[in-house]
């Protein structure tokens, strides 16, 4: 009986989503999904959880994005959205599979938060100390390292450390792909059916893969954390931990998001509370970003696969204008 419910309310959501949408209404809160559930969801053989339909979201039919994209908007993927009344203000190839970098990091710090102690000590791994892909970003724990997971999350997320992110994963759920399943398993409670996870931290492989609809409804999520939201506002973090024969170890980690540091400049009336940055040679330069603008309303905007770093922030400051309700000024950057 409970499946048969589950089929009759998807089908009712998709209809819904074909009859109205996003921005139709401020006041019109549909808890769903703009995508068609994906084919398992569809055809019954898999039986989703209540927490399938997440609240309080914005929903885009795939057809109700923008019609003519700015042609300063060269980024493969785009959304701007007023998270405070659930408005829609420019969204371009949002359904579109996209590789994240090292975004996927907010998929793993929400998992972390859910199913993890803070205050439990995590001992760094031979795996998670020694990663060999060349340009991986790394924290630069080193084997038998012992950290709290509260300082190693806020170094995760600051530094984009993936030896942290393995550290993680292996922690909470004992290896990679337990933890993979685990993060795939909280994307399509939220909602998010289109994304698969392979790893914690984001580092290439062609079965890890989102969309950008499906980070924004993680980071709508996410920035109802206060853990979460102390973190990505923060332009440095100093890590105090010990290593493998008790001595104290200390490392400083500065932030990539260049909003914080000052290398990047967003449109007056508009304050960058911090966000989430990706870049790989197969995703391009990524940026996921939550701010406010002057009349304290919550705006969640996301760029991905940018041609580079001064065209990601270009076209972010694009994207926050709609927030202070003004023309656009490209982003200063080194």
């Amino acid at each position: 009986m409970n499946r048969v419910w589950m089929k009759w309310g998807a089908l009712l959501l998709c209809i819904s989503i074909c009859l109205t949408g996003c921005g139709s209404s401020p006041n019109a809160l549909f808890h769903g999904k703009a995508e068609i559930p994906s084919e398992e969801f569809q055809t019954g053989t898999a039986e989703p959880s209540l927490s399938y339909l997440s609240k309080g979201i914005c929903v885009i039919p795939k057809n109700g994005q923008t019609k003519e994209p700015a042609g300063l908007m060269t980024a493969k993927a785009s959304l701007m959205i007023n998270d405070s009344s659930q408005t829609m203000l420019y969204s371009h190839h949002i359904y579109e599979k996209v590789y994240p970098a090292s975004i996927t990091k907010i998929v793993t710090a929400l998992v972390a938060l859910k199913y993890g102690n803070l205050e439990d000590t995590v001992t760094v791994s031979y795996n998670a100390s020694h990663i060999t892909e060349y340009g991986a970003k790394l924290c630069g724990f080193e084997e038998g390292d012992q950290i709290v997971l509260r300082d190693l999350l806020y170094s995760f997320l600051i530094c984009s450390g993936n030896d942290a992110g393995i550290a993680i994963a292996e922690h909470i759920a004992g290896d990679v792909n337990s933890f993979a399943k685990m993060m795939n398993r909280e994307m399509k409670a939220l909602g998010a059916v289109n994304s698969h996870f392979v790893n914690p931290h984001g580092l290439h492989d062609k079965n890890h893969y989102t969309t950008a609809y499906d980070l924004y409804l993680v980071f709508h999520q996410l920035i109802q954390n206060e853990i979460f939201l102390d973190i990505i506002q923060q332009p440095g973090y100093t890590a105090k931990f010990l290593d493998k024969k008790n001595k104290q170890k200390t490392l400083y980690f500065s932030t990539t998001d260049r909003y914080l540091i000052g290398r990047a400049v967003p449109p007056s009336g508009v304050t960058v509370i911090g966000g989430k940055t990706g870049t790989t040679s197969d995703a391009g330069s990524c940026l996921i970003l939550y701010s406010k603008g002057e009349n304290a309303q919550d705006f969640i905007s996301i760029v991905l696969k940018a041609p580079g770093a001064y065209a990601l922030y270009d076209q972010m400051n694009y994207l926050l204008a709609f927030a202070a309700g003004k023309t656009v000024n490209t982003a200063v950057a080194e």
